[in-house]
C-alpha cells in the first residue's frame, strides 16, 4: 500500500473518476457532476494514485457537524486490497479535524460486501429508502457516530 497515495481530487482526474464510476455502478453520476463537486463548497473530494494512475475515489459533503460520503468506487482490479479503507480514513481525520459529530452514506440494499465493509468501520444500518436508486432498488442508509 506504500505506493498508493490520497490526494484532493483536481479538474484534470475528471476523466478518470469518471471512468471508474461508470465502471463501478449501473447507474452512474453523469461527468457534470463530478465537475460541480469540486465547485462546490463544504465537500471533501479524494482521489487515490499508484503512481499517475487514479485507481479510486471518494466524494463527500458536510454541513456544520455532519458528514455524508456521496461516493466511493476503487477499479476493480485494486478492490479489496485496503484502497476504499485508506479513502475512509482519510475522511475520518478530516471530521475528525472539522469537528464533524456523524457520517452517513447510502449503499444498494443487495451489495452484500459494501454493507459487510462499512460494519467493518462502525457504521451501522439506520433505515431502508424504497425505490431510492434509477432501477427501483432500495438503499441501505448506514450511520457512524464520530468522537
Amino acid at each position: 500500500m506504500g505506493d498508493i497515495r490520497i490526494t484532493l481530487a483536481k479538474k484534470r482526474d475528471i476523466d478518470a473518476i469518471h471512468e471508474l464510476e461508470v465502471a463501478a455502478f449501473p447507474s452512474p453520476w453523469r461527468r457534470e457532476f463530478f465537475e460541480s463537486e469540486l465547485r462546490a463548497s463544504g465537500r471533501l473530494n479524494l482521489v487515490a494514485r499508484r503512481g499517475d494512475t487514479v485507481i479510486g475515489y471518494l466524494f463527500a459533503m458536510w454541513f456544520f457537524d455532519e458528514m455524508h460520503v456521496n461516493k466511493i468506487a476503487v477499479a476493480e482490479e485494486e478492490r479489496r486490497q485496503g484502497v476504499a479503507g485508506m479513502l475512509m480514513d482519510h475522511c475520518f481525520k478530516f471530521a475528525a479535524l472539522n469537528r464533524i459529530k456523524s457520517m452517513s452514506l447510502e449503499v444498494r440494499q443487495s451489495n452484500s460486501g459494501a454493507i459487510d465493509f462499512y460494519r467493518t468501520l462502525d457504521f451501522v444500518p439506520a433505515y431502508v429508502r424504497p425505490r431510492y436508486y434509477p432501477d427501483g432498488e432500495a438503499a441501505v442508509v448506514m450511520m457512524r457516530e464520530l468522537e
